[in-house]
């Protein structure tokens, strides 16, 4: 039997977990990971410490696995899309990690938008910019942190560093570093053109060779080796960007299903081999793992990372309890309130500098209606993303969730009754993990591409139906959020 690690870095935790060929999870390890913010909407964490967590989770998976070392065939690094992580010529650090959830550039967002530079982009990167994005960074760390821009030779994401890390292989994987706004989609290379018209001409010169998801760079080197429990030599693949890889895992092979990713992010993604003619701006392309495909999605900070932010005030007896909240939401009759919320603690999709809120709040109000209102929120974002990729992909199905909350019955109950679609739940715990295991045992030749790993694993998955009443109340309810978005457009200047 071969066995492949997964690992899966993401906004807080850093995961692993041990797969064989036929997709069984035989141990998960996690790790919190540090975020610290000096200033406000900063995100970011230590580059070198994130390198010691991810080899704490491959041992610790290891051992709990009960795989020996030598029986491991590969490894591959799932992670958080976009963000910056950038090295010196010595091939250190020069800043702390920044994360995708990171706001300091949104001055210059505003500013590009203004001007007019993100449509100019568009027609060569076919994609969007986010303050998040390793180019909005670039350009405030050049007008805000001159010394250390000048200290730049390297740029990357944070699967790419951890693969440095751990091969010595400098590289920046496909699927992710194809949304950089610094890649030309159609001819499938960095562009010159893109990083002078963001005006950080130097960029180009600082990205390493893009390598393929399942492409195997190098193998463990002995620092690695020492610190995991794996031999050295251990074959390492390219990777996946997050979205990639759980996309791989929920099964989206065609465009009868869209996979939602709900967690910091809000995320919906399909698979296509066309690319469009490039009057669809804003709508987002990157690479896909698999040759001759694209992924295009709609995404924004605004899933259930809110829950987390209200946890502290919703406790009960000094502790958080879900189960708790869940029976409290399912109380509730469905849309049944008028109170709406906005769920854009970390970030928004309804327009640049739009703040969170909860609107319709009365004295005859519980906690658990403001419960419910948050769920409600969250999903009416996700529906916000969904809406125009039906209108690419008219004939979807079904639409496969991942993430943390599939665990929650009532979001997911909540999330078919808004789309009116059968939601389809992967049963796999950690999906980044899995889709980096594939792309290990694609690179090692046990799979000949991304598709036979998926028949391969077969991965269970049980579905749940819409509430056909429900939907209509909720289209109803959908209706007032998107005014209520309208109107606070105008408030902030952004219409």
């Amino acid at each position: 039997m071969a066995y492949w690690i997964g690992v899966d870095s993401g906004g807080t935790f850093i995961k692993a977990g041990v797969y064989d060929e036929k997709g069984s999870e035989k141990a998960i390890a996690r790790q919190n990971v540090t975020v610290s913010s000096r200033h406000p909407g900063w995100a970011e964490r230590d580059m070198d410490q994130l390198y010691v967590d991810a080899c704490k989770v491959v041992k610790e998976v290891l051992s709990k696995s009960g795989v020996k070392g030598g029986e491991i065939k590969g490894l591959a690094i799932s992670a958080q899309g976009k963000g910056l992580y950038a090295l010196g010529k010595d091939g250190k650090p020069v800043y702390p990690g920044i994360l995708s959830s990171d706001q300091r550039s949104l001055d210059v967002v505003r500013a590009w938008e203004r001007d007019g530079v993100h449509k100019a982009v568009y027609p060569l990167s076919l994609h969007t910019i986010w303050t998040g994005h390793p180019v909005s960074i670039l350009r405030w760390m050049r007008e805000h942190e001159a010394d250390v821009y000048k200290r730049i030779r390297h740029i990357m994401m944070s699967h790419d560093y951890l693969r440095f890390r751990m091969t010595g292989h400098l590289g920046c994987e496909i699927t992710n570093i194809s949304e950089s706004d610094l890649y030309n989609m159609r001819e499938a290379r960095y562009d010159q053109r893109l990083a002078d018209l963001l005006g950080i001409p130097e960029a180009i010169e600082w990205l390493p060779p893009a390598v393929g998801a399942a492409e195997v760079v190098g193998g463990l080197n002995r620092e690695t080796a020492e610190a995991t429990g794996l031999p050295a030599g251990v074959a390492v693949a390219g990777g996946l960007f997050d979205v990639m890889s759980t996309a791989l895992c929920a099964g989206i092979v065609d465009d009868r299903r869209l996979n939602a990713v709900m967690g910091t992010w809000s995320i919906t993604t399909g698979i296509t081999r066309d690319l469009g003619d490039g009057s669809e701006f804003p709508r987002t392309y990157g690479v896909h793992a698999e040759k001759g495909y694209y992924q295009t999605h709609e995404g924004s900070p605004t899933s259930a990372g809110n829950l987390d932010w209200f946890a502290p005030y919703l406790m009960t007896g000094g502790k958080f309890d879900l189960a708790r909240v869940e029976e409290e939401v399912a109380s509730v009759p469905k849309a049944s309130t008028d109170i709406l919320f906005l769920p854009f603690l970390y970030g928004t999709n309804a327009g640049l500098g739009m703040k969170s809120g909860l609107y319709g709040l009365q004295a005859l109000h519980e906690r658990k209606h403001v419960e419910q209102a948050i769920y409600e929120g969250v999903v009416f974002c996700h529906y916000m993303h969904l809406l125009p990729m039906l209108k690419y992909f008219p004939k979807t199905e079904a639409l496969r969730v991942t993430g943390g909350p599939v665990k929650s019955r009532a979001w997911m109950q909540l999330m078919a009754d808004v789309s009116g679609l059968p939601v389809e739940i992967p049963e796999i715990e950690e999906t980044g993990c899995v889709g980096s295991a594939m792309a290990a045992g694609v690179g090692s030749g046990t799979f000949p591409d991304f598709r036979s790993a998926i028949d391969s694993f077969n991965l269970p998955v049980r579905a749940i139906e819409p509430d056909r009443k429900a939907y209509q109340a909720y289209q109803d309810k959908y209706a007032r959020y998107a005014r209520l978005i309208k109107a606070l457009r105008v408030y902030e200047g952004i219409d």
